[in-house]
């Protein structure tokens, strides 16, 4: 198995390689700006710069936080799987998953997700400087201050905020641009802070999905293997001691086939289906299975008898037992067997 230690590291190589990707974007973004976007007449440029700044308090809208906390949490999950990672404004994850950690504290998807999503935050935070979109900026950093008000690149952000607008405004009293000018840049402003906030969302996203999927392939394949080892010890240590040898015997007249065995040899035992809300949280447990063994070797009944946590496994522990095929028995044997489930494999 792996330690929490090691899948943490997992989570941290994901976010890294999403950093990476974000950062080409930035680099990208920062020449076409050099070399297409024009200076802010004053009277146009400054409102921009002095937009009243977002705070922590205000960062997540009032229709969001009135959401239920089944609301927010389905509004959640699609968000994030339609790549609205922090984009458009009040119907993005990041905004109802920090609603849905305030409501719900306890809920351990909605702050494993944040913690995904803020290193994009940050890196959206600093593109949306770099394009002047103050507005946006203060929008973003306030959604991370919200999240985590000790974040180490918060004071950062709104230095660089802060400093941005001053050079703009001071640019915009030096310079004179007609309101024809300034009213094709910011259609250009726009236009390009949405493809680039869709681009990126989307290969942020394509980033996770990749890293979780390659996640629970080695979970179950770590979970196969294991019960395999403990399959073929048990048959090891259930065979009987070699029997002592004995003269042949004097070949018998043809018989009705012999009764098949009453003990159990698995043939076939799929391992279970792990719940994504559960792999997602990091939830371990295990469930308990009575189930009865059909002469043919298939599984006729099973249900559960003990499981912890409860309702959590239950469903996916009796689906994969119901696969199970052992060998023909020669009357049907009911058994217990307990599944175990472990994110780490």
């Amino acid at each position: 198995m792996i330690a929490n230690n090691d899948r943490h590291y997992s989570r941290l190589s994901a976010v890294k390689q999403v950093s990476a990707v974000f950062a080409l974007g930035c680099a990208l973004a920062a020449c076409g700006k050099k070399e297409d976007a024009a200076p802010a007449a004053p009277e146009q440029a400054a409102p921009n710069a002095a937009a009243p700044a977002a705070s922590a308090n205000n960062a997540v809208s009032a229709k969001v936080s009135a959401l239920s906390v089944e609301q927010l949490r389905e509004a959640a999950r699609k968000a994030y799987a339609e790549n609205r990672l922090y984009a458009p404004v009040e119907d993005n994850a990041v905004e109802y998953y920090l609603a849905l950690r305030e409501k719900a504290p306890a809920d351990a998807v909605a702050s494993s997700a944040l913690t995904d999503l803020l290193p994009m935050t940050v890196i959206a935070t600093e593109q949306s400087i770099g394009r002047e979109d103050f507005s946006e900026a203060q929008r973003l950093s306030a959604l991370i201050e919200r999240a985590d008000p000790q974040h180490p690149a918060l004071a950062r952000l709104k230095a660089s905020i802060g400093a941005a607008q001053q050079a703009v405004t001071k640019r915009a009293e030096q310079e004179k641009l007609t309101a024809e000018e300034q009213a094709r840049k910011q259609a250009e402003l726009e236009k390009q802070r949405l493809a680039q906030q869709q681009q990126q969302q989307q290969q942020a996203a394509q980033q996770l999905a990749t890293q979780q999927a390659a996640e629970r392939q080695a979970a179950t394949q770590r979970a196969a293997e294991q019960r395999a080892a403990e399959q073929r010890a048990a048959e090891r240590a259930a065979a009987p001691a070699a029997a002592p040898e004995r003269p042949a015997p004097a070949p018998a007249a043809p018989s009705a086939p012999a009764a098949a065995p009453s003990e159990l040899r698995a043939v076939s035992t799929p391992a279970p289906r792990y719940p994504p809300d559960a792999l997602r949280a990091g939830t371990s447990g295990e469930v308990q299975v009575e189930f009865t063994v059909g002469t043919d070797g298939s599984v006729t009944a099973a249900r559960v008898v003990r499981a912890n946590p409860p309702r959590v496994f239950d469903r996916e522990a009796v689906n994969a037992v119901r696969k199970w095929r052992f060998q023909p028995v020669a009357a049907p044997v009911t058994t217990r067997r307990t599944i175990g489930f472990n994110p780490g494999g």
